[in-house]
């Protein structure tokens, strides 16, 4: 029993070793795989903005599971595989990011297998190189035909540039036409010597149909810190609709053959979306200057939408006579008036803002509307009768220290004649806030043939008795709405037999508030540099509280239940540009 019981110890024994020796005969007989490897590409090379791929080769005889791809140590991109796949030629699009000539940007790719192994880190490189500078092409005479300007080029406008060839006061029929197109991102210099304007005469078009990534910027020809109001002519449109001067058609002011005015109140001029106009103004003539953006009888087939007006040494905008509607509209330290409506002008406008300079003013005297029927005031019809909505006019006063010219005058001067009809707009900052002035416009809005509904008039505290201060040294306090007129000496203002402060108040929606602190604007309006425009709603006096959308207007304006440009919405976002001064155009 002994024997057996050792016999059958042995047994195991032996059967166990010989179970060790058949496990090491499987280990030693499976297959062991190598570690993926990667391969990269050659090396890529580009101008910022320009596409390159970014590649690699990759082997992974125990089947790929995993690629990661860093860029400068940050994730890039990552790919899973199913196991199966031993080798993959990996490519990935990268667009050069905005970086100096000379960077590298290292692109680090590393795979790993099924069996958990990874590859060493491998790297391949992308150099960005010099942007090459842009072909500077000087324009010069009359465009005809269809012309079109790209955003790798930057035009130069010496002298009148006209599109199309209208210059006598004959009608635009039988003359020579043209159809100018601009490139989203392209830059528009103008030439200082000569005067620089591009003139867009009767019966041609202008297609320039920017976006918010990239506007089409029309700007001053010199450089960083050198450009000031003036430095070139402007943009200017000429259409064939009705207009009030005598016998229909006339040069427009400066007498430069900018011809305008006809029969076809739908004319279309073509389209101007995501336009900036910089640096404009030049005197034509003594105290003759050019807008920054000039619409001579523009009909209303012409498309205005997201336009900005900065620096200009006359008017941001003005529109003589015609029928053309306009969004979206920024004018930003203008010299003279921002929005200036005469000569028979029937349009809408909605959403647009003013914001002046302390010390930008113009010898004529600065106002954030300037609207007549004409220059004399008579009955010539069409009348000056445009609609605009949602409007901020901004003055130069922040605080009763804050120093502003002595030019400074009326947010809204509504002269003439006119029969302007104004909804659901804000003005502050300026001595007086509304001036009715002349006995026919006084008429005017007795008879309702002049509207002002949902107006917010904000004063400046501390700034006279009502938040509403000096205009020139020889005129009286400020008025919210004036009562009396700048004669000498001052006479009182009636409309119907009430002051004019009085029936201001008692149309629908007004108010006066004392101080701009309490609308819910932003203390940065005043300052330089990109604003903060949206409203705070928690404000006492908040331009969103309360009001109701008007009714009866024109089908062009979105009804709209607040005061002002802005609500909750900035529109101005990444196109409009508050410091065009540090802007390198020239590049």
């Amino acid at each position: 029993m002994q024997f057996s019981k050792i016999s059958r110890l042995f047994a195991a024994c032996t059967m166990a070793v010989s179970a060790m020796f058949v496990l090491n005969a499987c280990k030693e007989d499976e297959e062991v795989f190598p570690a993926p490897s990667v391969s990269a590409g050659t090396e890529a090379s580009g101008v910022p903005g320009a596409k390159v791929n970014v590649t690699a080769s990759v082997s992974a005889p125990a089947g790929l599971k995993t690629l990661t791809v860093l860029k400068n140590g940050a994730p890039f991109d990552t790919k899973t595989y199913g196991g199966t796949e031993t080798s993959d030629n990996y490519t990935k699009e990268y667009t050069i990011d905005n970086l100096a000539a000379g960077t590298t940007v290292n692109f680090t790719v590393i795979a790993t297998d099924s069996k958990n192994q990874s590859s060493p880190a491998t790297t391949f490189t992308v150099k960005v190189t010099a942007v090459p500078p842009k072909e500077v092409v000087t324009v010069k005479g009359v465009l005809t035909g269809n012309v079109t300007w790209t955003k790798n080029k930057i035009y130069k406008l010496s002298g009148f540039v006209r599109v199309g060839g209208d210059t006598t006061s004959a009608t635009a029929a039988g003359v020579s036409t043209g159809i100018l197109t601009i490139e989203p991102g392209t830059v528009i210099i103008g030439e200082r010597a000569t005067k620089g304007t591009l003139i867009i005469q009767r019966g041609s078009q202008i297609v320039a149909n920017g976006t918010a990534a990239e506007p089409i910027v029309f700007t001053s020809e010199r450089g960083v810190g050198e450009r000031e109001a003036g430095d070139w002519g402007g943009l200017v449109i000429c259409g064939k609709a009705v207009n009030n001067l005598p016998g229909g058609s006339a040069q427009l002011e400066g007498s430069y053959k900018g011809w305008h005015g006809g029969t076809s109140d739908t004319d279309n001029s073509g389209s101007l979306k995501y336009v900036r106009v910089e640096y404009a103004g030049v005197p034509i003539n003594p105290n003759q200057e050019i807008n920054s953006f000039t619409f001579g009888s523009v009909g209303s087939g012409t498309v205005l939408e997201n336009l900005q007006a900065s620096f200009g040494g006359d008017d941001a905008y003005e529109w003589f006579g015609g029928t053309v509607n306009a969004k979206y509209l920024i004018s930003y330290r203008t010299l003279d008036d921002d929005f200036d409506m005469d000569n028979g002008y029937r349009g809408s406008i909605q959403f647009a803002v003013a914001l002046r300079g302390g010390t930008s003013a113009d010898q004529s005297g600065s106002n954030g509307f300037e609207v007549d029927n004409d220059g004399q005031g008579t009955v010539n019809e069409p009348f000056t009768a445009p609609t605009l909505s949602n409007v901020s006019l901004i003055g130069a006063k922040q605080s009763q220290e804050t120093f502003i010219s002595t030019l400074f005058q009326n947010g809204m001067h509504l002269r003439r004649n006119n029969k302007i009809k104004v909804y659901n707009t804000f003005v502050t900052g300026f001595p007086n806030g509304v001036y009715i002035d002349g006995s026919t416009t006084a008429a005017n809005a007795n008879s309702g043939s002049l509207v002002l509904n949902n107006i917010i008039l904000a004063g400046v505290t501390g700034w006279g008795s009502n938040g509403f201060g000096q205009g020139a040294p020889t005129l009286p306090s400020g008025f919210p709405v004036r009562d009396i007129n700048t004669a000498t000496p001052a006479a009182d203002l009636s409309i119907g037999g009430k002051k004019p402060s009085e029936w201001f108040a008692g149309l629908t929606g007004n108010k006066v508030l004392a101080s701009w602190s309490t609308s819910g604007i932003n203390t940065n309006v005043f300052g330089t540099g990109r604003p903060t425009f949206t409203l705070t709603a928690t404000a006492a006096d908040a331009l969103n509280k309360g009001i109701t959308a008007p009714t009866g207007l024109p089908a062009f304006i979105t009804p709209t239940t607040y005061v002002g440009a802005f609500d909750a919405t900035d529109w101005t976002a990444t196109w409009a540009e508050f410091n065009p001064s540090s802007v390198v155009y020239i590049k």
